[in-house]
């Protein structure tokens, strides 16, 4: 896991005493919310619905023992007792007074976590595959590039005020856990001609308002110029980016507008033009110091499949369901990565309590080398659990409310926080969310489904990537009146596609009803196991269409 340099320590420190002292300012009248509010963006702060919102970085989604636990004592001590893991790897306070905040980002800055840049028109957090380094087929673990990248993009003055937000999402594996092909940029790690490893660059991906897919822009980049590639990039959607529109001014609006073949030429143009002045290069040392903080931990020599697990799996069914649905296969023999749930059924998708949260960094250090990963999909992982120990950390996790056997399941849904708490938010989500879970809460019916993603968005916004659920759901308001717009076929994955609205929305108390309708024709039309996305893609939206409308 990376750890901070000087520079490092020395931005974070200057940048909290300098925040602490405009906080000072507002609460004492001397600026205006207008004029505060540049000012607490660029640290992290939102003004919500009801109260001021903190979101956390938590850098292509590593974390510490130590650094979950402080996220756990600021919850207690400054919240109410909970945290939210968003899309982005990131983990939001809802309920921090705004004369709180300097001293949590002080306790952030003393386990080396900050806000700087989960916010404002700048290089949001560089985001990155949860099993990055233990997956068995993965070209190299892609965390390395993703803090070279933030390293490079952290209050850059160049691009600290970009015509919008903008996203990187990192892969260092054929499948993609990261949806590259909805962010800004998406990168994937290749083997170049000569063996080592490259970039695939996509550009102009994203979701919201006019949802789009990356187009593949560059190929194979070297090592050397990605850096230098990333910023002509930039230059080109910095020159024209739309800065009168808020609704055209995302790269991927630039990208359509001009057409794939003119952003490569211009991103080409530009990248020579920056060789002639003189590169952005990437020292080989530079990349082997970052390679380090990033070495395999001292694995042991392992059994695969141990006597004991067998034996546990026998003794108790409902673990030997955890481990089919929630624990993927390790590189390294003996071992394995476990992912928890945070979508118990009745809850709220991607909150996780102080007390779970202390959990699940204590199980770090007894179980995973004291490291925990973040999901976009709002749920944690532990990388790197011997085999032999997982009954022992799935009975810590059951006992903890963190033990729901859903993973990829209709239950595990992604859900923004919507008009609970989104002052953006047209309708409600996390009450449609616990309303589907609680309608397919039995588990063999959630495994006779099989894999299903619903994403909810309280807006168009799509903070809940409804646009690549396989069901997705969009709150909108019509006239005071919450509906919920269905598109179906949407994905995230490397065969990234975007969903097809049904028709007509429905309204709250219809919701769940279409849900369990679109289910039931998918369980009617499926062929040989088919996964739901394989089933749409098969015989497309008609039979669901019309069985859905017919019953409303």
């Amino acid at each position: 896991m990376y750890r901070y340099d000087e520079f490092d320590h020395a931005l974070v420190q200057d940048r909290v005493k300098q925040f602490s002292g405009q906080v000072q300012r507002r609460l004492t009248g001397e600026i205006t919310e207008d004029e505060f509010k540049p000012l607490r963006l660029m640290n992290g702060v939102y003004l919500q619905l009801h109260a001021y919102m903190l979101r956390v970085a938590v850098p292509y989604g590593t974390l510490s023992s130590r650094q979950l636990r402080m996220l756990a004592h600021i919850a207690r001590k400054y919240d109410k007792g909970y945290g939210h893991f968003t899309t982005r790897q990131n983990i939001q306070y809802n309920w921090p007074a705004l004369k709180d905040i300097p001293a949590i980002l002080e306790d952030l800055a003393s386990v080396e976590m900050h806000a700087l840049q989960t916010s404002g028109n700048c290089i949001r957090n560089v985001t990155s595959d949860q099993y990055a380094g233990v997956a068995a087929n993965e070209v190299e673990d892609p965390r390395i590039w993703s803090e070279i990248i933030r390293q490079w993009s952290t209050l850059h003055p160049e691009f600290s005020f970009l015509p919008r937000k903008f996203k990187f999402a990192v892969t260092g594996a054929p499948e993609d856990r990261a949806a590259i092909r909805v962010h800004d940029i998406g990168i994937e790690l290749v083997k170049g001609e000569d063996g080592q490893t490259a970039f695939d660059i996509y550009v102009g991906g994203g979701q919201g308002r006019t949802p789009m897919i990356g187009k593949l822009i560059g190929k194979a980049i070297s090592q050397e110029n990605l850096l230098t590639y990333l910023e002509a990039i930039m230059r080109v959607y910095n020159m024209h980016g739309r800065r009168d529109h808020l609704f055209k001014s995302r790269i991927k609006i630039l990208v359509h507008t001009i057409g794939e073949e003119e952003m490569r030429r211009q991103v080409e143009e530009e990248f020579a033009a920056m060789q002639k002045d003189g590169p952005v290069e990437l020292p080989k040392a530079e990349i082997e110091r970052i390679q380090a903080y990033f070495a395999a931990p001292a694995y042991e020599t392992l059994e695969n499949d141990p006597a004991e697990l067998n034996a546990a799996f026998e003794k108790t069914p409902a673990f030997a369901r955890w481990v089919k649905q929630n624990v993927a296969a390790h590189k390294v023999p003996g071992y394995a990565i476990a992912n928890i749930s945070l979508k118990p059924v009745g809850g709220v998708a991607g909150d996780a309590s102080s007390e779970q949260m202390e959990k699940v960094a204590e199980l770090a250090d007894a179980y995973s080398f004291s490291e925990i990963r973040v999901t976009h999909e709002q749920n944690l992982v532990l990388a790197d659990v011997p085999q032999k120990d997982l009954f022992a950390l799935w009975q810590e996790l059951d006992a903890n409310g963190l033990g729901t056997p859903n993973l990829g399941l209709i239950t595990d849904q992604i859900v923004c926080p919507g008009l609970d708490y989104c002052n953006l938010a047209n309708a409600r989500s996390i009450p449609i969310g616990q309303a589907i879970a609680k309608k397919f809460e039995d588990l063999d019916r959630q495994n006779d489904i099989g894999e299903l993603k619903i994403k909810i968005s309280g807006c168009i916004n799509a903070c809940g990537h409804h646009h690549v659920g396989h069901i997705g759901i969009l709150g909108v308001d019509k006239k005071g009146t919450e509906f919920y717009q269905v598109s179906l076929g949407g994905s995230a994955d490397e065969k990234t596609s975007l969903g097809d609205i049904t028709g007509p929305a429905f309204t709250e108390d219809k919701i769940v009803g279409a849900v369990e309708n679109i289910v039931e024709t998918y369980l009617s039309e499926r062929q040989n196991g088919e996964r739901f996305l394989d089933t749409y893609r098969r015989i497309g939206m008609k039979p669901f269409k019309e069985k859905l409308y017919a019953a409303h």
